[in-house]
């Protein structure tokens, strides 16, 4: 059944484009404060001009998410915590959130905030939804890469748990899946986690032999044929990226948006005349991943603004005298623009509605407080009379300090008047606090004062010098006689396709009952539930999920898990969430941290840390061929036995001489790492009271570093280094080189 309630929900990165957004007539915007949020780059907005934001959205029937989707590290916790204390005394209608300790702190202590699970998990199975679900997640914004069929079954299924989905249908696209995404850290310490992404997939390379010099640039984002489809897959919310555009891009893709809903609800019919969306920025348009179909036209080899060059294909000519004409038309049209939204945006006001507070009253008689406004005039009085006894007489000085909290909501305190009160008057200061809170109920339209809310401070547990254990990561069956060679802690790496390999995995686990299985981080349709089928049929005694849906599954299974690097977890909260919800046994801190953020983690009791001190360093996980810009390929759209056959490699290098490496092996997406390969040999003696066992990663990854040991002998001197016998540390150093720790010293 078509869904005809689908939510138009905008970007607002700046209060020029939240207006634009409101007066488009947007149902929804989602914007971004000065700080913890994942659009660094935006203008954002203060805490101040939130309120009068809600007051004019609200005024147009238009709701107002919050962007706190970033990770947190637990330095940042009590500023976090100061600031929710203000946010949940507004009217704010949602949350976005990515961090699982800031689901934890919202669910356990703020539970009046609607919770919004962000991009940024990358949700694309059942089980993730279900995992949301139990965080109290009411909303999920579905990964990018998913097919129409895709998102109605995750839609359907989103609804039976009584939530919401949102897709993305306008702007940019990511070349990796969102969340998992590390390149922009690693070179450059600008974490897209933390909304510092400098964009690197964007950045010019050296030419590939396929002639492109922007190998990783995507086309953006448009659904706009695709709405029907949508809303008969009976999607919520229609989402537009943009939080970093101006204010007169946001106005023209809502409104051409909000007229094509418009057009299929009321008339039964949409338009396919895209020309206003080319009008303003555009890289050219994609809807592949919708249609189910990866072709390398998704690619473009120009990051830069396609509208020029669209308007002078479409009037016959691309010489450089063409383009030059067609530059001065858009120019002229966006100029245009430009001045008709400024006016409409001039017209409306996100300041807050001035109050007059007049209170007054005599003794013997109650304490009357008469607030006025342009929309509201009320009385409120005290419970008690006013008496000539007390700890402090009434004066304004005293009555400003305990109304000013006034100011922090949709109205400001423009005047108080205590022309009529009496002096040397009291009343308990009890009185007024109720008073206080009458008050702004009303003011918040009939919402609950909540007052400041203490969350309480993780303890450490004791601390004690471990005897850490070493954990070793295989990837293929060539390797599983190191089981017999060695002894450490083994675990083996599923492919992505677990559909089309489960037989073999069932006989390579049930061969080796000790062996460990790692999941991957992406895990879509068939082959997420045949990862399930895996957990049935093999029983293992505990596993490693880098996938929230397969987390789940084990904890309702009863199965140990740990939770993997990629589920990012950076501070004290998260770990918290993960085990109170989900029985998760223990976790890997991120590798993203520095020494001193990983110092401020405190872990739950009975709960172990993990730390992979060694591996080849993954960059990012595509759906996406990146085969096709670099080296080429004989199809020109990806098929399913592109993932499961293909193993081709190659490599990429931008004008600042970083090199990357481009991996697709059997079973698996695409995938590039970095040139050189993640080695720290200093946390065991930085931090020697937290990690239960370090990692390294032994899997075959043709980078930069090199190994002058095979793997067996690679195991026994990382177990020497564990067992911290002397001269271990120089030994891997010199044979395991050239290698970066960056992340380990600049931290998010």
């Amino acid at each position: 059944m078509i869904n005809n309630k689908i939510e138009l929900l905008a970007p607002g990165g700046d209060i020029d484009s939240i207006k634009a957004a409101i007066i488009a007539g947007a149902d929804a915007v989602y914007c971004g404060l000065d700080k913890f949020n994942a659009r660094n780059r935006a203008t954002n907005i203060c805490f101040d001009d939130l309120q009068g934001i809600i007051r004019l959205a609200h005024s147009h029937n238009c709701q107002v998410f919050l962007t706190l989707n970033i990770i947190f590290v637990d330095s940042e916790i009590p500023a976090l915590i100061t600031l929710l204390n203000k946010v949940v005394n507004t009217s704010i209608d949602g949350i976005i959130v990515q961090d699982f300790g800031l689901f934890y702190i919202l669910s356990t202590y703020f539970n009046g905030l609607s919770i919004h699970a962000s991009t940024q998990l990358t949700t694309h199975n059942d089980g993730q939804i279900a995992f949301l679900s139990k965080l109290q997640a009411n909303r999920v914004n579905l990964s990018r890469e998913l097919n129409i069929v895709e998102i109605r079954n995750l839609t359907t299924f989103a609804h039976r748990k009584n939530i919401a989905t949102e897709v993305f249908v306008h702007g940019s696209y990511c070349i990796c899946f969102s969340g998992i995404c590390y390149m922009s850290s690693v070179h450059g310490g600008n974490s897209g986690n933390r909304g510092r992404c400098s964009q690197p997939c964007r950045d010019q390379y050296i030419q590939t032999s396929q002639g492109n010099h922007f190998p990783l640039n995507l086309k953006d984002n448009s659904a706009f044929t695709n709405l029907k489809e949508l809303a008969e897959a009976g999607v919520d919310s229609l989402k537009i990226e943009g939080r970093i555009k101006k204010f007169h891009y946001v106005y023209t893709v809502v409104n051409a948006w909000r007229n094509q809903r418009n057009q299929l609800f009321n008339e039964n019919t949409f338009s396919i005349d895209k020309s206003i969306l080319y009008k303003v920025f555009n890289r050219d348009f994609s809807n592949d991943f919708l249609k189910g179909k990866i072709t390398k036209d998704m690619f473009i080899d120009n990051p830069r603004d396609n509208s020029a060059i669209h308007l002078s294909k479409i009037s016959g000519g691309i010489s450089e005298k063409d383009i030059e004409k067609a530059k001065g038309d858009v120019y002229n049209e966006r100029t245009e623009i430009i001045r008709e939204v400024e006016k409409k945006i001039e017209a409306v006001s996100i300041a807050k509605e001035p109050i007059t507070i007049t209170i007054s009253g005599e003794y013997g008689y109650p304490l009357k407080v008469s607030v006025n406004s342009f929309d509201k005039s009320f009385d409120l009085y005290s419970e008690t009379n006013l008496s000539k006894v007390g700890k402090q007489a009434l004066h304004r000085e005293l009555l400003l300090t305990r109304f000013k909290t006034v100011n922090d909501t949709e109205y400001y305190l423009e005047n108080l008047n205590v022309d009529d009160l009496s002096p040397c008057l009291f009343i308990p200061f009890k009185e007024l606090t109720a008073l206080k809170k009458n008050l702004i109920f009303i003011l918040n339209n009939s919402k609950e004062f909540v007052d400041p809310i203490e969350v309480p401070v993780i303890q450490n547990t004791k601390n004690e010098i471990l005897n850490p254990s070493l954990s070793v990561l295989l990837s293929s069956v060539d390797d599983l006689y190191l089981l017999n060679e060695t002894s450490a802690i083994f675990y083996f790496q599923l492919p992505n396709k677990i559909k089309n390999n489960l037989t073999e995995l069932i006989v390579i686990f049930d061969k080796n009952k000790d062996l460990i299985p790692w999941f991957p981080s992406i895990l879509i349709g068939d082959d997420f539930h045949s990862a399930v089928e895996l957990l049935l049929i093999i029983k293992p005694k505990k596993i490693v999920a880098n996938n929230t849906g397969i987390a789940y599954e084990a904890f309702k299974m009863g199965i140990a898990w740990i939770a993997g690097p990629q589920l990012n977890c950076v501070n004290s909260y998260s770990l918290i969430a993960l085990k109170e919800n989900f029985n998760c046994s223990g976790a890997f801190i991120s590798n993203e941290l520095s020494k001193i953020q990983i110092k401020g983690i405190k872990k739950p009791d009975n709960f172990e840390l993990y730390f992979s001190i060694y591996h080849p360093n993954i960059l990012m996980t595509s759906r996406q061929c990146l085969i096709h810009q670099v080296t080429g390929c004989s199809k020109d759209a990806m098929d399913e036995s592109c993932i499961l056959q293909c193993e081709k490699s190659a490599t990429i290098t931008n004008l600042k001489n970083d090199t990357f490496y481009i991996q697709k092996s059997k079973g698996n997406y695409h995938t590039i790492f970095n040139d050189l390969n993640y080695l720290n040999t200093e946390i065991m003696n930085d931090i020697p009271t937290v990690f239960s066992s370090f990692f390294i990663d032994i899997t075959t990854i043709n980078t930069n570093t090199k190994i002058e040991w095979s793997k067996l002998d690679l195991i026994n001197h990382f177990k020497k280094y564990i067992n911290r016998e002397n001269s271990s540390k120089e030994a891997i150093q010199q044979a395991i080189k050239p290698t970066s720790n960056i992340q380990y010293k600049k931290g998010i």
